[in-house]
C-alpha cells in the first residue's frame, strides 16, 4: 500500500507534463494567428469596391487571397488587386506574376511585341544564360484561343500574358508557391473576370411550343392624341416616335 501511494503521484505528474512545441507547431500557431487577423480584416473589406467581384461578400475567400499573397511577398491590398479566382482556381494577373518573379531578383525582358507575335526572355538571379519563349497568333490559333472574345479584342496583350506565364514558370517556378498560372491563361476570362457560362438549352426548350408574352389589359382611361404632321420637320418626327432603334448590348449585335 505504501509503495502504491508513493508511485501514483509521480505517474500523474509525468502525464501532466507540458509538451514542448516543435519548430513546426510554433510556425503553425503563428500562421493561425496571422490567419485570424486576416479574417478580421477580410470581414471589414468584404463589401467594399476594393475587393474583386469574385470575392466580394466572401471573407473566407478574401482571407485565403491575403494569406496566399503574403507567401508571395504581396501586401494585403496588393494581393486583392492581383489575385483572381477563375473557375475555382486562384491565379495571379500577368503583371503581378512578373512583379513577384522580379522581386526575387530574377530578370524578365519583353524583347518584341506585336498583335501577331511576342518574344520574351528571362534568366534566374546569378545565371548567365537567358531563356527565351515565343508566342505567335498561329500557336494561339492551334489551341483555339483566338476564338475567345478577349483574344479578338486585344491579341497583343493576351500574347504577352501567355509569354509571361511561360517564362516565369521556366526560370522561377520556386518563386510562385503553387500559383504558377496567370489569370489570362485560364478559361473564361475577360479582363481577369469570370465570364458566366450560359445554361444549356434543353430539348423541350428548343422543340416545345413558344410561349408568347401576354399583353397587359388596357387601362380604362381613354386617350385622345391629336397630331398635325404637315410641316413637321423630320427630326421632330424621329424624336417623337416610340419606334426606337434596338439598343446595342455589351458583347452582342445591335
Amino acid at each position: 500500500m505504501t509503495e502504491l501511494a508513493t508511485t501514483e503521484p509521480a505517474a500523474i505528474e509525468q502525464q501532466a507534463a507540458p509538451i514542448t512545441p516543435t519548430a513546426g507547431t510554433t510556425a503553425l500557431m503563428a500562421w493561425a494567428q496571422e490567419a485570424d487577423l486576416a479574417y478580421q480584416m477580410a470581414q471589414k473589406l468584404a463589401n467594399t469596391s476594393f475587393v474583386p467581384a469574385t470575392m466580394r461578400g466572401k471573407p473566407g475567400e478574401i482571407t485565403a487571397a491575403i494569406l496566399a499573397g503574403a507567401e508571395l511577398g504581396l501586401k494585403p491590398m496588393a494581393a486583392l488587386k492581383s489575385i483572381d479566382i477563375i473557375q475555382g482556381v486562384y491565379a495571379l494577373r500577368a503583371h503581378a506574376l512578373r512583379a513577384v518573379v522580379q522581386n526575387q531578383g530574377h530578370e524578365i525582358e519583353l524583347v518584341e511585341s506585336r498583335p501577331d507575335y511576342c518574344k520574351m526572355r528571362g534568366r534566374r538571379s546569378g545565371a548567365a544564360e537567358w531563356q527565351t519563349v515565343e508566342w505567335t497568333i498561329q500557336r494561339a490559333g492551334q489551341m483555339k484561343l483566338t476564338e475567345k472574345a478577349e483574344w479578338k479584342k486585344q491579341p497583343q496583350t493576351m500574347l504577352v500574358a501567355r509569354a509571361t506565364g511561360e517564362i516565369c514558370r521556366l526560370i522561377a517556378s520556386d518563386a510562385l508557391h503553387g500559383m504558377p498560372y496567370v489569370a489570362e491563361e485560364l478559361e473564361g476570362t475577360v479582363h481577369a473576370e469570370v465570364v458566366p457560362q450560359a445554361a444549356p438549352l434543353s430539348i423541350a426548350a428548343v422543340t416545345g411550343p413558344s410561349v408568347m408574352p401576354v399583353a397587359p389589359a388596357p387601362a380604362d382611361t381613354e386617350y385622345a392624341v391629336t397630331r398635325d404632321d404637315e410641316g413637321t420637320p423630320e427630326w421632330e418626327e424621329v424624336e417623337g416616335s416610340t419606334d426606337w432603334p434596338a439598343v446595342s448590348q455589351p458583347g452582342g449585335e445591335a
